[in-house]
């Protein structure tokens, strides 16, 4: 995965999949409780990569949904890497950091999730590794996660405890392995035009990808935003539905792909890339710049 920073940084995230969906009924780790916790982690990943005590370790001790640490950038980790900065002890060696509530139990605002997105069933607590071993210990924690990477039980346990959540597996991932998973489970739901274009923006951020292919949307991402192009009903059936003739199934056709625009739209902005609507009575990918 290329890295948005000079410094090598492993990414990766505690991954909850939480019982019937059911929410945690607290947002963050209380701070002694996050401390504990990242300790738990270092020795769960040095379990997997013993190279990992020679790192750094910070832990966002807050749960998100997962299209929030898959944005542009990467915010959250960028946000535990500069809290890790910050951090006092830095010539103490190798720390482990949790950042978690206040001591009133109020959740600072680099650990406030996205409230629009509460409710699914997987909620991810983003941490980073860095340090002179941060590239070997990459490269090793790639290998295993996906397949070994369980949290042990004592972990998971004080991580249910903690959130006071109904906790159905615990797992360690790198953030490679959460946009995998994320990409089988859009293409399994026939998205994948949809994230082509947030592997765009994601991956080759100065890049540029057309979606030209009917009966999808016709998008393009460029200069970092997605333009999605709005077609008035007949530019529609040229582009879609040439010999379609039946009134009542165009005008089905119509709204089940004003539908699918609107659903690109919200995903994309789910993960922060701009959306752009732009009038396209041709309905040729001309329109999009």
């Amino acid at each position: 995965m290329p890295s948005m920073d000079a410094e090598p940084v492993f990414r990766g995230v505690i991954a909850l999949e939480l019982r019937n969906g059911t929410p945690p009924d607290r947002a963050a780790l209380a701070v002694d409780a996050a401390g504990q916790i990242a300790e738990r982690l270092g020795r769960d990943l040095a379990a997997q990569v013993p190279a990992v005590t020679g790192c750094e370790l910070a832990l966002l001790g807050a749960h998100f949904d997962p299209a929030e640490a898959l944005r542009p950038g990467w915010p959250l980790h960028r946000r535990a890497l500069e809290l890790l900065q910050r951090a006092p002890g830095k010539a103490q060696g190798a720390r482990i950091v949790g950042f978690g509530a206040d001591a009133r139990g109020e959740v600072p605002l680099p650990l406030q999730a996205d409230p629009e997105l509460t409710g699914g069933g997987l909620r991810v607590l983003p941490f980073v590794l860095r340090g002179d071993q941060v590239s070997t210990v990459t490269a090793a924690l790639e290998e295993r996660l996906l397949d070994h990477g369980m949290l042990s039980a004592d972990t998971a346990l004080a991580v249910q405890e903690a959130l006071a959540a109904q906790i159905e597996h615990g797992r360690l991932l790198s953030l490679h392995d959460l946009l995998a998973m994320t990409a089988l489970q859009y293409r399994n739901v026939g998205l994948d035009g949809l994230w082509s274009l947030l592997e765009a923006a994601l991956l080759a951020p100065d890049s540029e990808y057309l979606l030209d292919a009917p009966p999808e949307p016709l998008a393009r991402y460029v200069q970092g935003q997605v333009q999605i192009a709005l077609l008035d009903p007949v530019a529609w059936r040229r582009r879609n539905q040439p010999d379609a003739s039946d009134p009542q199934q165009l005008e089905r056709g119509f709204k089940l792909f004003q539908m699918r625009q609107r659903q690109y739209a919200a995903v994309l902005q789910a993960h922060a890339v701009p959306v752009e609507f732009v009038h396209c009575r041709a309905g040729e990918a001309a329109a999009l710049c």
